[in-house]
């Protein structure tokens, strides 16, 4: 029997890259559109991807009768205090709308700050919400720096501006990014909880706490 995964987002490059993360599992992830749900409404609040995450997988799935993964990421900057973090979405408003106007905007707070003071690190936090109720976290994190100008072709958000320890940027990486990314690394961890799941009806018998 196939096992179908929804996906509780819209964003085309989280669905491939979790589509190609999971397709070794047996895990079939479906796109909203894919299953005819409508608009689901979920309140986004500001305090934590965990919370964020779970509003969203928890309305997917009752609305859907599937289990549902949805994820709440961020990039946090040290120069920004951890900003935007949980905002990095709606970093610089309404005049920000889109990836290529918040990176640039990114890179203009952070004009002429030495490498030293460039430190960040990509912060995700992966939720799977089954219909009867149960619902499992896990997190994972990718530490480096923002560059000081845009670089690489690949990836989206705020990848081309995210340097890693080696240099690259993640937009640099092409598909080894699906090994080491935030998102990929949560994803790892939350495998044992989906290998686990054999009626989506009912819990495994694991922790449904977060962690790295």
């Amino acid at each position: 029997m196939e096992r179908r995964l929804l996906l509780a987002s819209g964003n085309a490059g989280k669905l491939r890259e979790l589509r190609e993360l999971l397709q070794p599992a047996g895990w079939r992830v479906l796109a909203p559109a894919e299953v005819d749900l409508g608009a689901v409404t979920v309140l986004e609040g500001s305090r934590s991807y965990l919370e964020n995450a779970t509003a969203k997988a928890v309305a997917y799935a009752r609305a859907s009768g599937l289990p549902a993964l949805a994820d709440d990421s961020g990039l946090e900057v040290d120069a920004l205090d951890g900003g935007p973090g949980v905002l990095s979405a709606r970093f610089g408003g309404p005049a920000a709308s889109n990836d290529r106007e918040r990176c640039a905007l990114l890179l203009r707070r952070l004009d002429g700050l030495p490498r030293a003071r460039r430190g960040a690190r990509f912060r995700a936090v992966l939720v799977l919400a089954l219909p009867g109720g149960a619902t499992f976290a896990r997190e994972g994190a990718v530490d480096g720096r923002i560059a000081e100008a845009k670089r690489g072709a690949s990836g989206f958000g705020y990848d081309p501006v995210f340097e890693l320890p080696g240099g690259r940027t993640m937009a640099e990486l092409g598909e080894e990014k699906q090994r080491i990314s935030h998102r990929a690394r949560a994803l790892s961890a939350m495998m044992e909880v989906l290998e686990a799941v054999d009626d989506p009806q009912h819990p495994p018998a694991i922790t449904a706490g977060a962690r790295r």
